[in-house]
């Protein structure tokens, strides 16, 4: 599997999911069943290569913003929902986290941030197709965020690191 499959794959599931994150990640497992077991494999890795590439403080700031706070585990979820969105809005994020103020107009804290079960798609299908679980993708996990921490409850810091997403979502 290449790049554009990945994210056509990603693309094609949110269209029919109507970007509803829940039946994304339902579509997705039922695309990936469709595929060889090799071939849910490369997603996965492709995948968690987006997911760890995404792991980065300034970003995690900018979900801090978005979701009116972001802990461990909101942050990984709203990385899912990140790829979920598809590769314009994914790496105009990681490359200008602010810029998701553009990039997500639309952005409801209560709806949207949250895709949990779209980071589990690749195992599902996996099993579906062998009974087996998805075998250890043999990726490096990181220790931490890149880029040097910050105090995301600090209004003055939040609003020069990220003005536009401020203007819209601060306190």
């Amino acid at each position: 599997m290449y790049e554009t499959d990945f994210w056509q794959l990603i693309d094609e599931t949110r269209d029919a999911a109507e970007g509803d994150p829940d039946d994304q990640a339902d579509a997705l497992v039922e695309r990936l069943a469709q595929l060889t077991p090799d071939d849910v494999i490369d997603f996965a890795r492709l995948f968690e290569a987006r997911f760890q590439r995404a792991y980065r403080t300034e970003l995690w700031g900018a979900a801090h913003l978005l979701m009116d706070g972001a802990p461990d585990d909101a942050f990984d979820y709203f990385r899912c929902w990140l790829i979920g969105q598809g590769r314009e809005v994914f790496e105009g994020a990681v490359h200008e986290p602010d810029a998701l103020a553009d990039l997500v107009p639309d952005f409801d804290e209560e709806e949207d941030g949250d895709a949990e079960d779209l980071g589990y798609a690749a195992d599902e299908a996996y099993e579906a197709l062998t009974g087996l679980p998805l075998p250890d993708l043999g990726m490096e996990q990181p220790d931490g965020p890149e880029g040097e921490p910050f105090d995301f409850d600090d209004p003055e810091i939040m609003a020069k690191r990220f003005p536009r997403l401020w203007e819209r979502f601060g306190d």
